[in-house]
């Protein structure tokens, strides 16, 4: 009789105060939240322990990156962000979450970023969460990515910097002002293209964002750094199924997919994919172990499209970092310019300055370190998961399924490691003991990410950087239009400038002109 009774009367409360429940039920949901077991002992602020809509908005803000630092300056080393989200800035926990063995595996904010192929996900190194997937995929994908194997391609990035330097030289001709981070990033995505297809996209050439291209990236990437804050989110949204059926495959109308597609078609002919013959042999065919022929067509495309969408942003990223950088620091770009010319004078530089030549330069790399450190590519926490067992910081006792990791600006800013952390000072990579030095350079590598997941690609964009700022900076002398103005940056995962509004003078006519007035 009883049970009746009280059946009787939650009824009529649920139909009476329908949303007297709901809002029961949010509170309750809110309240587990905040006091997640292992978590409520961690500082951070105060509405990011009840809900991820915290982080949703700082990220749609773009200013992840600034409030990491500051938090962790407020609070420690050990941050709460969300519910079930922590931040660490303690770089002796890098080899520990982020291990060569996949204990801590990524998050559902990674899959988001991957390509379809018939409407469906298509999974690539990046993207995917399954470590056979992964080390399976990057036994086969490594030996290209290493400095030897991707030497041979140097002369189509030499394509590349030449074609880039000539039409520069019609801006510095007719003295009119040029965005050079615009050109970086043409520059940046032909030399990939080059290297993964064969072929140009065409940015250089046309001297513009084709296709909308970049500034879809941003919007895509900013929707990926949003959305991923809550990846449930997605299948509401651009997952939906619904959506998903109504729109055309991304083959069909992503310029990036389209493009690889159609390189592929062009330069692999007929069943297999064999190469027409070895003068066109690209990054795929070039390397036995993975050999287009050992390759389905889908495979193909995602693995080359990988290259366009990953290597691409990372690089120009560096390149306009290093340019604003040095135009803000006149002393170090006036010793920079000497070491190159001595070098010039020298005959160690040939007229296309070659990736050996351009490593010798030992400021140089000093600039590009200290550039990346300063405005590193990625601006977000490298997401992971506390396996079983939990993760023991000090006296806190995180446990397993937390979302922990370490944002690569918070660990550039360690002032420990690098006094006056604000300050551009490339001397810092050439004046520091060996110990020191092993120091930065474990937390200038982690800006590449770190442990299994570690990007491969690096080493594509460490050649095309050291190859094109030394030729940027021996064929012109290169100022901000107002060197008092600050450049923009719209910031998610990966933190974009735009701003770099250069003049450009050709160096033999400042020579020219400092001879005739007996400079």
């Amino acid at each position: 009789m009883v049970l009746p009774v009280i059946l009787d009367k939650f009824k009529s409360v649920i139909l009476g105060y329908p949303l007297h429940l709901v809002a029961a039920c949010l509170v309750i949901r809110l309240l587990l939240n905040k006091y997640r077991p292992g978590l409520t002992s961690i500082p951070g602020p105060r509405l990011a322990a009840f809900t991820d809509l915290w982080r949703v908005v700082d990220v749609a803000k773009g200013q992840t990156r600034l409030t990491a630092i500051a938090l962790h300056k407020k609070h420690g080393s050990v941050v709460r962000t969300g519910p079930r989200h922590v931040s660490i800035s303690d770089p002796a926990l890098i080899p520990v979450i982020y291990d060569t063995k996949y204990k801590f595996l990524k998050t559902g904010f990674y899959p988001l970023q991957s390509i379809t192929w018939f409407k469906k996900p298509a999974m690539n190194l990046f993207s995917s969460r399954d470590p056979e997937f992964h080390r399976s995929e990057k036994w086969r994908a490594a030996p290209s990515y290493t400095v030897p194997n991707l030497l041979p391609f140097e002369p189509r990035i030499d394509s590349c910097v030449e074609l880039l330097m000539s039409r520069l030289d019609g801006f510095a001709s007719n003295h009119t002002p040029v965005n050079l981070g615009n050109w970086l990033y043409y520059y940046a995505f032909d030399a990939v293209s080059e290297i993964s297809v064969s072929k140009k996209f065409g940015f250089l050439e046309q001297g513009q964002d084709i296709d909308n291209i970049y500034s879809d990236a941003k919007a895509m990437m900013m929707y990926f750094s949003t959305i991923g804050q809550i990846p449930l989110m997605h299948k509401l949204l651009l997952g939906n199924p619904v959506i998903n059926y109504l729109m055309k495959p991304m083959e069909t109308w992503n310029p990036q997919v389209v493009f690889t597609l159609k390189a592929v078609e062009v330069f692999y002919a007929g069943q297999g994919y064999a190469p027409r013959n070895k003068d066109m042999l690209d990054f795929w065919g070039y390397i036995p172990s993975i050999a287009p022929e050992k390759m389905n067509m889908r495979e193909l495309v995602v693995n080359l499209s990988t290259n366009l969408f990953a290597g691409v942003d990372t690089t120009s990223i560096a390149l306009k970092a290093m340019i604003y950088f040095l135009c803000k620091n006149p002393s170090a770009m006036t010793r920079l310019v000497n070491d190159i010319d001595t070098a010039d004078r020298e005959g160690r530089l040939s007229p296309t300055i070659s990736y050996k030549e351009a490593s010798a330069l030992p400021y140089l790399t000093a600039v590009m370190k200290e550039s990346i450190r300063l405005h590193a590519p990625v601006g977000m926490l490298l997401e992971r998961h506390v396996p079983a067992g939990g993760l023991i910081i000090g006296p806190h006792h995180i446990p397993a399924g937390t979302i922990v990791g370490i944002n690569p600006w918070v660990t550039n800013r360690d002032s420990t490691i690098f006094p006056d952390p604000e300050s551009f000072k490339p001397e810092r990579w050439l004046d520091s003991s060996t110990e020191h030095l092993a120091k930065m350079e474990t937390l200038f590598q982690f800006n590449f990410g770190a442990g299994s997941f570690k990007c491969m690609g690096r080493n594509i964009s460490w050649i095309e950087i050291h190859k094109v700022i030394p030729q940027l900076l021996r064929d012109f002398r290169i100022e901000l239009m107002d060197p008092r103005k600050d450049w923009e940056v719209s910031a998610g995962w990966f933190v974009f400038q735009e701003g770099v509004l250069c003049n450009l003078t050709k160096r033999k006519e400042v020579e020219k002109i400092q001879r005739d007035r007996g400079l």
